[in-house]
């Protein structure tokens, strides 16, 4: 379990120094332990914040790489649920740079 943590807290520095070539970000303080914090990472972007919950497993997004294959980008709905977009960072990159 401690290695799972390690990994977790490194894909979060790693994430939020991706993030800061674009606009402020901070990780939050005892970052999925704490109730009284939201998400892993806190970003800025025109005087927004958006919270970012940060998830890493070694094979449990398989099947979102190979749908991304075939597209730009992905749209995942669950039942009752808000649908998600999901895209890669740098199709996400692109796009916030475009709009500064």
């Amino acid at each position: 379990m401690k290695n799972v943590l390690k990994k977790g807290k490194r894909v979060e520095y790693q994430i939020r120094d991706l993030l800061r070539a674009l606009g402020p970000c901070e990780r939050v303080p005892c970052s999925g332990n704490a109730r009284a914090f939201k998400g892993d990472l806190i970003f800025f972007f025109k005087d927004k914040e958006f919270r970012i919950e940060v998830k890493a497993r070694a094979q449990g997004f398989k099947q979102l790489y190979t749908w991304l294959e075939k597209a730009d980008l992905l749209i995942v709905k669950a039942n009752y649920k808000e649908p998600l977009i999901i895209i890669p960072f740098k199709l996400f990159e692109e796009l916030l740079k475009e709009k500064k």
